[in-house]
């Protein structure tokens, strides 16, 4: 029986010029000597193929984001934190890409929404002369690149659409390197600007509108240090339209009288998906020698972290959401309704079990069970305060391993919660009550405009406030704001 399938294409040559030619390597040392190949290196060390035929846009992000260094705040396999065409859906779903293609509007919407900052130029609203500026400002430097969204046949390809990053540019002929991201059927090669101009000077049918180029650069702000948020799971799509459409218009219809009120009205009706949206990093390892020594690395990070806990519940709003919390879900009889977990034990065995399944992949056991002698320890650094330490044992294979897992926490006033010992911690590691507020906080101000009590609603945005929130955990609230 015959199978059909296609192995790769000739580049048509003029007008392009491959990049591993001999004319194209020609043009690489001059362009690095005239100072126009600088974020090339960059970009070649975290270059892939995209891995669907319509993935153009996304591996075309994918790339420039992993070059630029931006931390996606999610992991991509095992505990690897990378940027994936997979991961880049925040935008629209991937089943609707992988049959349909994404449009140029919706590609800088992704680089937006997956911490980058983005400038976007359709043909119409630029100029060559801008389109060259911005290459050779890109071209030059490491703290920019340019993703190109173009018509192939321009350049007597096959295809239509298509998006790819620029590599560099040779000022002598005035040309680009197009990185393109569908290696399977061209590879990198060279283009005279001009031509690139007229290829993105055109009607994407799909929209009715012009392509153009986009220039990707990092946001100068810090990444989340101890919360992050989660698109991966199915059900993030529904959460996000119920925190921003669907809240403001309960708020609007309900005749809320309290802040007490006003949390129930948010929290009680949310999609059950809402457990898995935000939550607290915790950093695990694997057991060496049964020391326990933290790097001053890890020290320094576990600081950093248990500073953002602390600055959480300092806040006005913490108060108010603890007390709520243990009022509505039993946080102190270890049940919630979101069946989230709230002692260290528990949290023990869940961290546990999740930190072998990053290291050892997928673990087997007969009771259904990943971790056991789990055990908690606070473990006293020089004459530093204590910090805790979850420790583990798995088995798999036959072969036991240790986990260990460094908990950020933080003393708080113990009667607004629960009682405390070291078997049976509340209240010192990050809980609910901590990660509604942080989420709470991150939801846009006019989220609140529509409460109908004017004391209530200024009371709410009062509390909700990040202008007067200190820095660290300013900066963390902004991370995940819209």
């Amino acid at each position: 029986m015959a199978v059909a399938g296609v192995y790769r294409r000739v580049l048509p040559s003029p007008p392009a010029i491959e990049f591993a030619s001999p004319q194209g390597k020609k043009l690489f040392i001059e362009a690095l000597e005239g100072g126009t190949m600088e974020g090339f290196f960059k970009l070649i060390s975290y270059y892939q193929t995209q891995s669907e035929p319509a993935y153009c846009g996304l591996a075309s992000l994918a790339v420039v984001l992993n070059a630029l260094a931006i931390d996606p705040g999610r992991t991509w396999k095992g505990p690897w934190r990378w940027f994936d065409d997979t991961m880049l859906d925040c935008c629209e779903p991937l089943s609707k890409i992988k049959d349909e293609g994404i449009t140029f509007g919706k590609v800088s919407c992704l680089a937006f929404c997956n911490g980058a900052n983005v400038e976007a130029f359709r043909t119409n609203e630029s100029s060559i002369d801008e389109f060259r500026r911005h290459v050779i400002s890109s071209a030059s430097s490491e703290d920019s690149h340019v993703i190109t969204s173009y018509h192939r046949g321009v350049f007597k390809q096959t295809g239509t659409g298509h998006f790819s990053p620029i590599g560099g540019y040779h000022a002598g002929k005035d040309m680009v390197l197009i990185l393109d991201v569908a290696r399977f059927k061209y590879p990198p090669h060279w283009v005279p600007l001009t031509l690139l101009w007229e290829a993105m000077d055109t009607i994407d049918n799909a929209t009715g509108h012009r392509r153009g180029f986009m220039t990707v650069s990092r946001i100068p702000k810090a990444p989340s240090i101890l919360y992050t948020v989660s698109c991966r799971h199915e059900g993030w799509n529904k959460v996000a339209k119920y925190l921003t459409e669907d809240v403001p218009l309960r708020l609007k219809s309900d005749d809320v009288k309290s802040v007490e009120n006003l949390l129930s009205v948010i929290f009680k009706s949310a999609p059950a998906d809402l457990k898995e949206f935000i939550k607290w990093v915790a950093e695990v390892r694997r057991q060496e020698d049964g020391s326990m020594i933290l790097s001053e690395e890890e020290k320094g990070r576990l600081v950093m972290k248990e500073e953002v806990l602390k600055q959480t519940r300092e806040t006005e709003l913490f108060k108010y959401v603890a007390k709520w919390s243990a009022s509505k879900i039993s946080l102190c009889k270890g049940v919630t309704s979101w069946g989230l977990k709230e002692t260290l034990p528990e949290l023990a065995a869940d961290i546990c079990c999740q930190g072998a399944e990053l290291f050892m992949g997928k673990l087997s056991s007969s009771e259904g069970t990943c971790c056991r002698q789990t055990s908690v320890t606070l473990l006293k650094v020089d004459d530093e305060k204590a910090m805790t330490v979850v420790s583990g044992t798995v088995t798999t294979d036959g072969i036991e391993k240790g986990i260990e897992t460094l908990v950020p926490s933080s003393i708080t006033e113990l009667s607004n919660l629960c009682d405390f010992d070291q078997s049976n911690c509340k209240g010192m590691h990050p809980s609910t009550a901590d990660v509604l507020t942080v989420l709470l906080l991150a939801l846009p101000q006019h989220t609140w405009s529509g409460i109908k009590e004017e004391e209530l609603r200024m009371q709410f945005n009062h509390l909700a406030s990040v202008d007067k929130l200190p820095s660290l955990l300013q900066q963390e609230v902004i991370h995940f704001s819209p």
